[in-house]
Formats: structure tokens, C-alpha cells, sequence
């Protein structure tokens, strides 16, 4: 067990160096009053100053002067040598001595915004000025050597270590300084996945021969899919793109099923889609243009999976959409904005989570799924599809509204559980079947849904999300009631299919793209 003189170090020097100056003053205060000497340089030293504070400039304290544009201050042995000298090694210490170098024991450094700049600006050389060099080298060597240093990588972390020097008359406790020196290597290894990603992005390549994920927790969950999984959520930015403006704490699933509806969302027409998720899967899909109409008929694919599922309008909620939505029990509601009545009526119901997804952008390229140590990683899903991209391949020709019918019901098909069938009228999602080993499964799936909740038959299309292997998916679906089929082909049965689509009179196309989604 180590002795408290191991475990306390005094403080008797500090290098602060900081892009983000705020919240300074109060912790200059705490080191004046525990007579820590101040070494700073740049916009940093002249801030300190500033607020009427002593401070040794870097090139004072060194002997040498910035060089470089800046590029090249803190780059000094004087400094380096002050932050990984091992206290209780006496060859150290005689280096130390004989150089005529002090120690640094306490070091605050952020690091050059770079993610924010990123964000500000497309133009590469500013980028590229925006790359800490020095910052990140002295954090790796306070981390480094924590058993006699202390590394401070945020101003969140100052009313932490104010806490800290109070307690401790102006020492720090070797447990604080393994949290620092934790987080300090976290923030080095995000600092540079950030860059990486961003080189990486510019030169077009997504799969690099080292990849790297990064992310900002946003929260802790309760737990995952199941209580005795643990659960959090990330993000690249600070915050989600989603803002939750009423309602009980969001689950693991919850966000599941949010992004999974999201998606599909997004990538309807503008201002007129409704989709209702379950488990991941759409339940219910329309394109409806009044808005009202879209809801109605998207709960009646499946009113019963929709009970207590997840709603996504790409449209603003207006008061008579909010009356129809408290009708059944909605988990999560989400929506491009909500008039105030709307939200009136909807927060009445406590525990429904009320989502406002206007900013959400759905721009990440690709998906990442996780095996213990393994990644898989692939570009999204995003094909636009239009008429160029089939072929049509019957005798019979698609109408206009057929096509439009066929188009709506193989985006759907996309975001569905592979294997995946969707049925469709009017622009609207009537029977999906999802998740089965077998097609045929599926298909039957998807026609009982449409025989139980279809009140009155009209032109019904299909889309399936890879080829029929062989004839019998696609006669169970004319047999009940389907007059198109939108499929990718690839099988070797495929030109049977088209015979037997030309002799029952039913509309085939090829879209010649597959939409798998395990």
C-alpha cells in the first residue's frame, strides 16, 4: 500500500493552455491562494493578465521564443521534462538538476477547436491550422506520469479540481489523477479519431485500413433490449439531432425504434408521410397528402401491432392530428414541430415521449453492427429509386398510379425485416410481412395482415425485398388479390415467373437492385 506521501502530491507549478477561456477566473483564484506559480503562453498568458493574475509566459519560462507562426511553443524539453520527471527516481531528479529544469505538476490544457471548426468551415488550410500539436503532446505526458501529475483536459472539470486543492490545502489525491489521466487519454483519442475521420472523409474512403469510431455519451440508460443489459447512447455531436420535449426517459429501445422510424421517414416525400414502427419494423406506412388521412391509414395496415408503438410525421402536428393520436396508447410521438394545442392535447398523457425531429438529418453513410471484438460496417441503404431504374418485364404495363403504388411500396420494402413483403394501395402501406426465414412465410404473413384489416379491396401492388426463388410466393400473392409485382430478380427460376405472370395476367417488374435487412 502506497504511503499518503505517494498518494498527495503538492502543487507547486502549473501550465495552463487553452483554447476555450472561460470560467478561468475562478480557479486562478484557488491557485493564487494555494501559491501555484502560472506558466502559460499565447492568448492564454495574455487572458491570465488580463484578469490580473501573475503568470510566466512559456518563452520566459524556456529561454526560447515561439517560432513558427505559433506552430512550435510549448514543444520544449524545459517543459517536457518538467511533466515526466518521476518524482522518486534519483536519476531523474539529477537530470533534472544538473539541466537546471522544474517540475510541472499541474497541467490544463484544451486543445484547438477543431471538431467546431469542422462545422464552421469547408476551407482545408484553416482545417489544417486547427490541429492542436502541442496540446495533445503535453496531455499525453501529464496522463502519462499521473502518479505525480495532474491533467486537466475541459473547463467542466474545474469546480472538480477547485474541490480538489481545498480538500487537500493544494495537493491532489492519486485517485484524482487516475480520473484525470483516464479521461485526459480519452480526449487525446477522440481529439485524433475526429481528425482521422475527417482526412478519411475528404480522400472518399470508408473503410481505411485501421477504422475508428468515436462518439459523445448523451446518456446512461436503464438498461438495454433486456433489464440485465447495460445501455447508453452516443453521439458524434454534443447532443442528438432530436429534441425530446415531454415525457419519461427515453429506453434503449425506444431510440431504436425512433431511428428506425426516422429513417423510413425521411426518406418519403416531404411534408405528407406517416410511419408507425413496432420492434424496429414498420408496421404502417403512408404517403397520404392530408395529414390526417396519412395517420389513419397507416394505423390501419395493423392497428392492433401499432398499440403501443412509435409514430413519425414528417409534418408539423396540428391540434385534429393530436386528437386522433390520443386515441390509441403511442409509446413515442415524433414529428417536424407541434402547434401549441397539439401539444396541449398530447402532454396530457404523461408518460408518452413527444419528439420534435425537425433538425434531424440522417446523413451518417454507414451502419455498424458489433461481435465481441468484430465490426461489421456498411454504406447505408439510401438508393433513390425512380421509373429509369426498373424494367418491365410482363406483357401487361403498369398505370401511372400502379407505378407510383409500386414505387411507394419497395422504398417501404427496404426498411423491413428481411424477408420482407410489403402490400400497398394508395399510396399507402396495406399488409407487411416481415423477419421470416421463408419468403413464402412472408408473403402469407403480409396477406393475412391485409385480409384482417382491409375493409375495402381496392388495386393492390407488392414489393419484395430480393427475388422469388421460386413460383409460389408470387402465385400466393396474385391468388390474393395482387395485380403488381415489384421484385429484384437474380433467380434461376426468373424467366418461369414472367410466364406465369404473363399467363395470370399480373404486372412484373425487375427493380435489379436487392434490399436485404438482417
Amino acid at each position: 500500500m502506497e504511503n499518503r506521501k505517494n498518494i498527495m502530491k503538492k502543487i507547486r507549478s502549473a501550465l495552463i493552455s487553452i483554447s476555450d477561456k472561460s470560467n478561468l477566473k475562478p480557479l486562478l483564484k484557488v491557485l493564487k491562494d494555494n501559491k501555484i506559480k502560472l506558466i502559460s503562453s499565447g492568448g492564454t498568458y495574455k487572458e491570465i493578465i488580463k484578469l490580473k493574475f501573475k503568470c510566466l509566459e512559456v518563452s520566459n519560462f524556456t529561454g526560447s521564443k515561439e517560432i513558427l507562426s505559433g506552430r512550435v511553443k510549448t514543444l520544449h524539453p524545459k517543459i517536457h521534462a518538467g511533466i515526466l520527471n518521476k518524482r522518486n527516481d534519483k536519476s531523474h531528479n539529477k537530470e533534472m538538476k544538473n539541466n537546471d529544469y522544474e517540475n510541472i505538476d499541474l497541467v490544463i490544457i484544451n486543445f484547438y477547436p477543431f471538431e467546431k471548426t469542422l462545422k464552421q468551415t469547408k476551407n482545408h488550410e484553416k482545417i489544417i491550422e486547427n490541429i492542436d500539436i502541442g496540446g495533445p503532446t503535453i496531455v499525453r505526458a501529464a496522463a502519462k506520469n499521473y502518479k505525480d501529475v495532474t491533467v486537466i483536459t475541459s473547463k467542466d472539470q474545474y469546480s472538480e479540481l477547485i474541490n480538489e486543492l481545498k480538500k487537500n490545502k493544494g495537493a491532489t489525491s492519486l485517485d484524482f489523477r487516475k480520473k484525470m489521466s483516464r479521461i485526459a487519454f480519452s480526449e487525446t483519442a477522440y481529439y485524433d479519431a475526429v481528425i482521422t475521420n475527417y482526412f478519411n472523409k475528404k480522400s472518399g474512403i470508408n473503410f481505411p485500413e485501421k477504422k475508428i469510431f468515436y462518439g459523445n455519451i448523451i446518456e446512461k440508460l436503464r438498461y438495454g433490449e433486456n433489464p440485465h443489459q447495460e445501455s447508453a447512447i452516443y453521439s458524434q455531436n454534443q447532443n442528438l439531432e432530436i429534441n425530446k420535449i415531454h415525457g419519461k426517459a427515453l429506453s434503449y429501445n425506444n431510440f431504436n425504434d425512433i431511428f428506425s422510424a426516422l429513417t423510413i421517414s425521411k426518406s418519403l416525400p416531404k411534408n405528407i408521410g406517416t410511419v408507425i414502427v413496432k420492434h424496429a419494423n414498420p408496421c404502417g406506412v403512408s404517403a397520404l397528402k392530408n395529414h390526417i388521412e396519412s395517420y389513419k391509414s397507416a394505423l390501419s395496415c395493423d392497428p392492433t401491432s401499432a398499440f403501443g408503438g412509435v409514430v413519425s410525421c414528417n409534418f408539423k402536428v396540428s391540434k385534429n392530428l393530436a386528437l386522433e393520436l390520443n386515441k390509441i396508447f403511442i409509446e413515442v410521438i415524433i414529428a417536424n414541430g407541434f402547434d401549441q394545442e397539439a401539444l396541449k392535447i398530447l402532454k396530457s398523457k404523461k408518460n408518452i415521449r413527444i419528439i420534435d425531429s425537425t433538425d434531424f438529418s440522417n446523413n451518417e453513410i454507414l451502419r455498424l453492427n458489433s461481435s465481441d471484438t468484430s465490426f461489421l460496417v456498411q454504406s447505408e441503404d439510401k438508393q433513390i429509386f425512380s421509373e429509369k431504374n426498373f424494367q418491365v418485364v410482363s406483357k401487361k404495363k403498369p398505370t401511372k398510379s400502379q407505378f407510383k403504388n409500386l414505387l411507394f411500396a419497395f422504398n417501404v420494402c427496404r426498411f423491413v425485416k428481411s424477408n420482407a413483403i410489403v402490400l400497398a394501395s394508395n399510396n399507402s402501406t396495406v399488409g407487411i410481412g416481415s423477419g421470416q426465414p421463408s419468403r413464402l412465410d412472408s408473403c402469407q404473413i403480409a396477406i393475412n395482415k391485409m385480409n384482417k384489416f382491409m375493409k375495402t379491396k381496392t388495386e393492390i401492388v407488392a414489393a419484395s425485398d430480393a427475388f422469388f426463388p421460386f413460383v409460389d410466393g408470387i402465385e400466393k400473392l396474385i391468388q390474393s388479390g395482387v395485380s403488381a409485382v415489384i421484385q429484384p430478380a437474380g433467380s434461376i427460376r426468373d424467366k418461369e415467373i414472367i410466364n406465369f405472370a404473363n399467363a395470370t395476367n399480373t404486372i412484373l417488374i425487375f427493380s435489379k437492385t436487392r434490399h436485404f435487412r438482417h
